[in-house]
């Protein structure tokens, strides 16, 4: 019996969500459902005109502690539980009165919202933990070979289209039987993150990919439940499916453009090989291009403003995997059109809160996100840094966070032209830098993202004609980074803080 389309005859409903409700109970009242209600429910159902039975009236007892428990009673779980093809499950039900439910439909307490409520009581939290829901949702997963449980105001249609059309069929009551047990899971873990204060993490599949990092490998992208991050909300207006290498660029280019309003950025690798910050965007593009038009080559791009004509013919020209933006204005919709290959995300600024996770074997590296707020910059170099100076630093500081570690970041004129990234010595990343800058370091600022243990770094960025440089601070050898900028000419800041990213 289990396996076959199951009709539907009695359905007990209790929600605190009322999205939909009366619209989805008048059609299952239609195609002939005996409806059972508890508390706020049944009442919402009432006012509607729909003829519904309490819980009360099904159990023969009120609900008691202020709400606490009205449905924990064997009138209610037999009738879900029921294996209604095995004579003793039968024999019990005839012998107590019980009609077994063939629907059971729930939403449960609003924790997560209380919890996220500023000022909330944790006894107003406590109050929203809900048990009685969860018990009923756990009780027709468990039992879908004869029920089927709905949790979202989004599987209504669905469910009474089967209803009207007979029955609820296997698949669709496992398919509901999962949704219904990964519910109960993200909220036990949201208590568990509270009341433990231990974060859990319910990860929910959001697609699966061509392929991994590479064509050997399979891939695919999860969403924390009840998430929405920027990714998943964008608005893809043409171009292929994004790939696994497409997300992690994306991600990166959004990130590091979303610190600083009217700034691009040209990523490869999750590196930027270019980046610049200024009020008109094709001006700003252009010369974060011009910063490593070689490595730019196939990048993704991240544009914190509105993608115009100008900057899409610009684009055009080029070969570009992905341009993640804040706005796209038609005409430059029309001008991307032909590149058919090209991924073009229209997308909201990312979330500042959520954890950064780094997968390790059989586990998890999680911490809050690398950010700048709070920093307290000191000069300590005789030599003050220019206001010029001082706001090309603050962007330097802000790519090179942005980069792996060790990073050294040179800017000139708003804009990146000297990038040292993932180098395994600092004064290694910052001759990388200089040498892809050229001439273009004379006169300009840079930016170490952690402290030079030795002088060598500061006097290669010296050389080439570096004029004031930014750095965490903290090293035994600071003194000595402070004489060689004081006998340089150059003013050091101390940042007072590290931007590791490995």
């Amino acid at each position: 019996m289990g396996l076959r389309r199951i009709g539907v005859r009695r359905a007990l409903i209790s929600v605190y969500d009322k999205t939909g409700l009366v619209q989805f109970a008048e059609r299952l009242a239609a195609a002939g459902v005996e409806i059972v209600s508890s508390g706020g429910t049944a009442v919402a159902l009432t006012v509607a005109g729909i003829e519904v039975d309490t819980v009360a009236e099904v159990t023969g007892a009120p609900e008691m502690l202020g709400g606490r428990v009205k449905t924990l009673h064997p009138s209610i779980h037999g009738a879900i539980l029921a294996r209604t093809d095995d004579e003793s499950d039968l024999a019990d039900l005839e012998a107590n009165g019980i009609e077994p439910f063939q629907l059971v439909v729930v939403s449960l307490y609003p924790f997560r919202e209380t919890l996220a409520t500023p000022g909330a009581a944790e006894s107003e939290i406590i109050e929203k933990i809900d048990i009685g829901g969860p018990t009923m949702i756990r009780a027709a997963a468990k039992n879908h070979r004869y029920v089927g449980v709905v949790t979202s105001a989004g599987q209504y249609d669905r469910v009474a289209e089967a209803v009207e059309a007979g029955g609820l069929d296997h698949d669709l009551r496992r398919a509901l039987a999962a949704e219904a047990f990964f519910h109960t899971a993200s909220y036990d873990a949201a208590i568990v993150g509270w009341i433990g204060q231990d974060r859990v993490l319910p990860m929910r599949h959001f697609a699966d990919l061509r392929y991994g990092e590479n064509p050997h490998q399979t891939g695919s992208i999860y969403v924390e439940d009840g998430a929405r991050p920027w990714w998943a909300a964008a608005d893809q207006l043409q171009g292929k499916e994004m790939s696994f290498n497409n997300y992690i660029d994306a991600e990166a280019a959004w990130r590091l453009v979303s610190d600083r309003e009217g700034s691009v950025a040209i990523i490869k690798h999750t590196n930027a090989c270019g980046a610049a910050y200024g009020e008109d965007v094709a001006d700003t593009f252009e010369r974060a291009w011009a910063c490593d038009p070689l490595s730019a080559f196939g990048g993704v791009i991240g544009i914190n403003g509105t993608l115009d004509a100008t900057t899409a013919k610009s684009i055009a020209d080029k070969f570009v995997e992905v341009v993640v933006c804040s706005a796209v204005e038609d005409e430059a919709r029309e001008v991307l059109a032909s590149k058919e290959s090209l991924r073009l995300l229209e997308a909201a600024a990312p979330g500042g809160d959520d954890p950064d996770l780094r997968r390790v074997e059989s586990g998890v590296l999680i911490q809050t996100r690398d950010t700048t707020e709070g920093e307290e910059w000191e000069v300590v170099s005789e030599r003050q840094p220019t206001d010029i100076e001082r706001a090309e630093l603050e962007f330097a500081w802000t790519v090179a966070m942005h980069t792996k570690s060790n990073a050294i970041v040179v800017v000139k004129d708003r804009a990146a032209v000297g990038v040292g990234a993932g180098d395994q010595s600092r004064v290694g990343a910052a001759e990388r830098a200089v040498a892809r800058a050229g001439e273009r370091s004379e006169g300009a600022v840079a930016a170490s993202d952690a402290f030079f243990p030795f002088r060598d770094g500061l006097d290669a960025l010296a050389r080439s004609g570096v004029t004031a440089v930014v750095e965490p601070g903290g090293s035994r050898n600071d003194q000595e980074l402070v004489d060689a900028a004081n006998e340089h000419g150059i003013a050091l800041v101390f940042a007072g803080r590290r931007h590791f990213k490995h």
